[in-house]
């Protein structure tokens, strides 16, 4: 693989030596070579970004999740006063249909 050398802001390769005595050359302008940096740096940078973004929203994905294993919780506790206040009613409701049969039994 040739070695690249910098000679007044341009990249040169320097030829291998190859078994077979073939050299090969490349050649980087620096305009090219700026292309490629900023290309790589806007790659780092969007890398940075997009981890800091995966972070946060792990971080609001776990806050997510204890507020609903909080909500689940809650509901279940308010589903179980439910169903005792509904057994509660039927029993005055019960209680109240004998009383009025009584009554009934006294007007009769």
């Amino acid at each position: 693989m040739p070695q690249l050398s910098f000679e007044e802001g341009v990249a040169v390769a320097q030829p291998d030596q190859h078994p077979a005595g073939k050299a090969g050359t490349l050649t980087v302008s620096a305009d090219e070579f700026s292309a490629l940096e900023e290309r790589v740096l806007r790659a780092v940078n969007l890398v940075k970004r997009e981890r800091l973004a995966r972070t946060a929203a792990e971080d609001r994905a776990a806050q997510a999740e204890s507020r609903l294993a909080e909500e689940t919780e809650s509901a279940k506790k308010l589903s179980s006063e439910i169903d005792s206040l509904r057994a509660e009613r039927e029993a005055v409701r019960q209680r109240v249909e004998k009383l009025l049969a009584q009554l009934d039994a006294l007007e009769a």
